[in-house]
């Protein structure tokens, strides 16, 4: 090699002096000199290529007639995970299905399960299981009957007229029947003769009791047939204390 470079060296020095020397001979020891000094670097990466570290990171590519891939080298990234830790001590659920059944479909609420408002529920007459479903219904109606003529003699087409309570009472009446007819329908469509009561066998707080008579259709038409009772007595008694009595009431 360092004959060769000599060599070199000493052609170029020589077409520099004598200028007289064939162009030919000056280009082609030109392109020699290139080829020279090229070759070392060729020869340089053919060895790096060649080298088994080199061929050991490169990858051929399936399926694909092209060049080696080089995997890059990756950086490994540093990942953490956070995990709870118990407590020692059992938290309080505020919140939790009814007698521990999620299946149920309702909740066990401080409100819903405190001792006052439990008390509050078992003492409507929906909820009064010990009472007679006829009775139940008649209560419920007197209620309903008795508080439906006010909004109708007040807020009724004929409010302005002298005519207003005894069209408020009949409209109130038109409206009990139409409630009776609904509860009808509902029990025709829900319950059948003969099939047991399909009210729940236990309380909120898991104690047993006889099912609801009123879940049945024998109960149901009792129910029914003491609203339309209540509610039509609930509309005559409130006409009798507004306009026969002539008692001193707003809604007058």
């Amino acid at each position: 090699m360092q004959f060769a470079k000599l060599k070199i060296l000493l052609v170029h020095s020589l077409c520099s002096a004598l200028p007289l020397l064939p162009t030919n001979i000056c280009l082609s020891l030109d392109q020699t000199k290139v080829m020279a000094s090229a070759s070392p670097m060729a020869s340089q990466l053919k060895s790096n290529f060649t080298s088994p570290i080199t061929r050991a990171a490169l990858v051929s590519p399936k399926g694909l007639s092209a060049s080696p891939l080089s995997l890059l080298p990756s950086k490994r990234l540093s990942s953490f995970t956070i995990k709870a830790v118990q407590s020692e001590k059992p938290t309080f659920q505020v919140i939790q299905p009814i007698n521990g059944d999620p299946f149920i479909g309702s909740l066990e609420t401080p409100v819903t399960s405190s001792p006052l408002i439990a008390w509050y529920l078992s003492n409507l007459p929906a909820y009064r299981t010990a009472v007679s479903p006829l009775l139940r219904g008649i209560e419920v109606g007197l209620a309903h009957g008795f508080l439906l003529v006010g909004p109708f003699v007040k807020a009724g087409p004929l409010r302005n007229t002298p005519y207003a309570g005894g069209a408020g009472s009949l409209a109130a009446a038109g409206l009990v029947v139409i409630l009776s007819l609904c509860l009808t329908i509902y029990g025709i469509a829900s319950f059948k003769e003969g099939d047991p009561s399909t009210a729940p066998a236990l309380t909120l707080t898991g104690r047993k009791k006889e099912p609801d008579q009123l879940q049945t259709a024998e109960g149901w038409a009792k129910f029914t047939g003491g609203f339309f009772f209540g509610g039509i007595s609930g509309v005559t008694w409130a006409y009798f204390l507004l306009y026969v009595v002539n008692l001193p009431y707003y809604v007058k």
